[in-house]
């Protein structure tokens, strides 16, 4: 697959992971470079020369992880980042997002894409009644998740405003074949594959349309 796009560098937190797979694969097809920070880099067995992997964990402050080596020489910066674990005892993603935010500013990086849950609720937009009722029963356990997500999200809005970030309110399934191609919606979110909201993820962080947006991802109705 090639790409009309001017090719970018992107910094890619939580690469190992099942939408971060697919979404470091779609970018490295597109002609993007990939920049990539993995506890366990060997998970990511895809060699590519545009593709520089480097060990290390951002759930730390105190991992020896230099942000500003990291971001320094990137275009756009994606998080997929979760741990459902580690979320129920501490926001570790607003932890990280606090400290990342001050190294793209020192290096003069603006673009940001955060993807959370499709039942994590962004500010001033209360879940509908049925996201709601799913949230406090059947996916309960990820409630620490979702409120890490929610601190995020409130963090950017209110700290942020000179950063071009974007979150992707995404309602992951699982990983089967594409059902389609997922757009920015204000409405709820459809069941995506992780591939579908990999490309979702790519496509939306070029899109000067979806700055400053926390939407979910509808499929496109045929």
């Amino acid at each position: 697959m090639t790409s009309s796009i001017e090719p970018k560098t992107f910094l890619v937190f939580g690469a190992t992971g099942q939408t971060g797979q697919h979404f470091t694969s779609l970018a490295l097809q597109a002609g993007h470079r990939v920049r990539a920070l993995a506890r366990t880099p060997s998970k990511l067995s895809s060699e590519h020369p545009n593709l520089d992997v480097r060990k290390g964990s951002v759930s730390d402050a105190n991992s020896g992880v230099d942000l500003d080596d990291l971001v320094g020489g990137t275009d756009v910066v994606v998080s997929m980042l979760g741990d459902v674990e580690m979320q129920r005892e501490r926001k570790v993603n607003t932890e990280f997002v606090q400290r990342l935010v001050p190294a793209m500013r020192r290096n003069g990086v603006k673009r940001f894409l955060y993807q959370a849950g499709g039942l994590s609720k962004a500010p001033g937009r209360p879940l509908s009644p049925a996201l709601w009722a799913i949230r406090k029963t059947i996916a309960r356990g990820y409630d620490g998740q979702h409120r890490d997500n929610e601190a995020v999200m409130e963090y950017l809005t209110d700290e942020a405003p000179d950063i071009e970030w974007m979150v992707h309110r995404a309602g992951i399934g699982s990983n089967g074949e594409s059902k389609g191609v997922l757009e920015r919606s204000t409405r709820r979110p459809s069941i995506g594959t992780f591939a579908d909201c990999a490309a979702y993820n790519l496509r939306t962080v070029m899109d000067a349309a979806a700055i400053h947006t926390c939407d979910f991802s509808m499929y496109r109705k045929a």
